[in-house]
This record gives structure tokens, sequence and C-alpha cells, in this order.
């Protein structure tokens, strides 16, 4: 498993007072500039993980539809089961919700979301991606699965219904960066 990011941990002193089906909150005393002590809290939960995944000149997004969200827009992705790696997940997820597979699957970018709540989310990105089955996804998802040009993706960076906000913004920055998205181009389609 990758690290937790840094300044993403618990104090030693943190003590667990809630445990949840998703998260666990945590307590402990802190000590303040003037030598008092006041209460902390944060959240746990498991990391998450998107594909940015590559079908020739494309990238697969999603239609997703969950009871409790609504209608979005995403990646494929998700949260890692109990003792699997956001990289395990990233593979799980696109065959579940796709029906793709990759062997050229790597860690693009870690971002831990919220300061308040030890949890990364990994991004990967999924190079020649080719379909071997049926999508198979979860009883609380309703998935459609289409490919659009690199110049659709990353106008997502402005689509309120997309779904990955820490990725839209990191897209956004580099379409500000015009050398940047050009990397990132470069990245995507190894040319």
């Amino acid at each position: 498993m990758h690290k937790k990011s840094k300044g993403n941990k618990l104090p030693k002193k943190a003590k667990r007072v809630f445990r949840g089906v998703i998260y666990e909150v945590y307590h402990w005393k802190q000590k303040m500039f003037d030598g008092s002590y006041g209460p902390y809290e944060k959240l746990k939960r498991p990391d998450t993980t998107g594909i940015i995944a590559i079908v020739g000149d494309k990238i697969l997004i999603q239609e997703q539809e969950q009871p409790h969200k609504g209608k979005f827009l995403s990646i494929p992705g998700g949260r890692c089961e109990k003792r699997e790696t956001t990289r395990e997940a990233a593979k799980r997820e696109l065959l579940e919700e796709t029906g793709y597979v990759s062997d050229d699957i790597s860690l693009w970018k870690r971002l831990a979301p919220m300061s308040t709540i030890i949890w990364n989310d990994d991004y990967y990105i999924a190079r020649n991606c080719r379909k071997i089955s049926g999508e198979k996804p979860d009883n609380g998802e309703i998935i459609k699965n289409r490919l659009v040009t690199f110049e659709k993706f990353i106008m997502l960076s402005e689509n309120e219904r997309f779904r990955h906000k820490d990725l839209a913004k990191e897209i956004l920055i580099m379409r500000l960066h015009p050398k940047k998205l050009k990397t990132f181009k470069k990245l995507l389609f190894n040319r």
C-alpha cells in the first residue's frame, strides 16, 4: 500500500470514538499556542481511486447515477476494499465498471482532498485498454460508458456535474499552462 500523504496522519494519542461502515472518528487533546489544551477530531476512511482509461485515441468517461447522488459524470473508480492497494482497486474497478483491462497502468497523481479526513484519492492512467467482458456495476450504480476526445475530456474541468472536483482542479491548472497540458496529453497517449 502507498503511504498516507505527509500531514495526513493521526497523532499517536488519538483514540477512535466511532466506527461506521466507511468512516472512523478519532479524538485527541491538542496543546494550543498559549499552553492550554483543546479537543481535536479527524475522520479516517478507505482510500479511493480514479482511472483515466485510454482506449485507442479516446478517454473513457461515465454517465452515472447513484441513489444518494443523482446523475453525474465521472471516470471509472471507487473505494479500496479491505487490504487492497489503490492499484489493485483501480484494476478491479476498471474491469467491474467498464469491462476493460490494461497491462499498462501507472499511478499519475495522489491527492489528499481534505485535511480533516485521512484519505488519499489516487489517480491512475490505464493505457491500451481492451474490452474483455461486459460491465458489472454495483447494485447502487447505473453506468453508461462512453469514449471522448482529449479535448472533450479536459473540458470536464468546467462541468458542474463532473464528480471528481480534485481532478477537475488539476486539469484546469494544466489548461492554464499549455506546456503542462501538452505534457499531460503525451503522458496519456505515449506520443
